[in-house]
């Protein structure tokens, strides 16, 4: 089973989570999209979120973190300053590190991260803005393409997203 959950809302960085939403259809996952407004949004440069109309959307409500085994974490600052105020979308976040599954994850989204206190003690990376919120967190801060700690893959920035999403992607089925 390849079964994805991308967390996001409102503002979100357009091709931060346009790009892994098609790489994980490419790669035939069954995607759904959780957003934290519970309905279609905009990203920060316009673009229609999902951008696929025929995408359906899950609640965190209804959202069960044993039903997915990657989950993928878009930034866009001005996205993140509401999400991770979603006390659900941070307790799902936490579950699925429990767990040991896949959580793909770039720039502000480390926030989330944060929020969701699973950084302690590993290697991170995350928008630059954020290097002390994410070492005062306990976190090591690493600027590479793609930083892997375990299940936890990030990166800092968009330009990185082709290498970031490899690595994701390749440490999901060695793990699998």
């Amino acid at each position: 089973m390849k079964k994805a959950i991308i967390i996001s809302g409102n503002l979100v960085q357009d091709q931060e989570f346009i790009y892994p939403y098609y790489r994980l259809l490419e790669e035939d996952f069954d995607v759904d999209v959780c957003l934290n407004e519970k309905k279609f949004v905009k990203g920060i440069l316009g673009t229609d979120i999902p951008p696929n109309k025929d995408q359906k959307l899950v609640n965190i409500e209804e959202a069960n973190s044993k039903n997915y085994n990657f989950l993928l974490l878009p930034g866009g600052v001005k996205s993140m300053e509401k999400v991770r105020q979603n006390k659900k979308i941070i307790n799902f976040i936490s579950e699925f590190n429990m767990q040991k599954k896949i959580i793909a994850c770039i720039c502000s989204a480390t926030q989330l991260l944060i929020s969701a206190k699973v950084v302690k003690g590993r290697k991170i990376s995350g928008y630059y803005s954020m290097i002390d919120d994410i070492v005062n967190a306990g976190a090591i801060y690493e600027d590479k393409p793609a930083v892997v700690d375990e299940n936890i893959i990030t990166t800092a920035h968009y330009k990185d997203m082709g290498p970031w999403m490899a690595t994701a992607l390749k440490v999901f089925y060695k793990l699998k």
